[in-house]
């Protein structure tokens, strides 16, 4: 548990890479790192929207006053 503790971020990124960690104390398991979701990949997922999706000139002006209330709450 102790060398779990110390290496905490290098057993995380091995588990974001898919591996499965089991942790033990004094020989007993008591916890099994998994990642978080099997059917999701983060590293593959970067990117792949690229070239899909052109973020207009105007995106951060301001939104017209009636967006703006609507959002706020203070529309009816």
């Amino acid at each position: 548990m102790h060398q779990a503790k110390t290496n905490l971020s290098r057993l995380l990124s091995r588990v974001e890479l898919g591996e499965e960690i089991i942790i033990s104390n004094r020989g007993v398991a008591i916890a099994k790192l998994v990642p978080f979701s099997s059917s999701y990949n983060r590293r593959s997922s970067l990117g792949q929207d690229r070239g899909r999706f052109v973020v207009p000139e105007d995106f951060n002006a301001s939104l017209p006053e009636d967006i703006l209330a609507a959002f706020e709450g203070s529309q009816e």
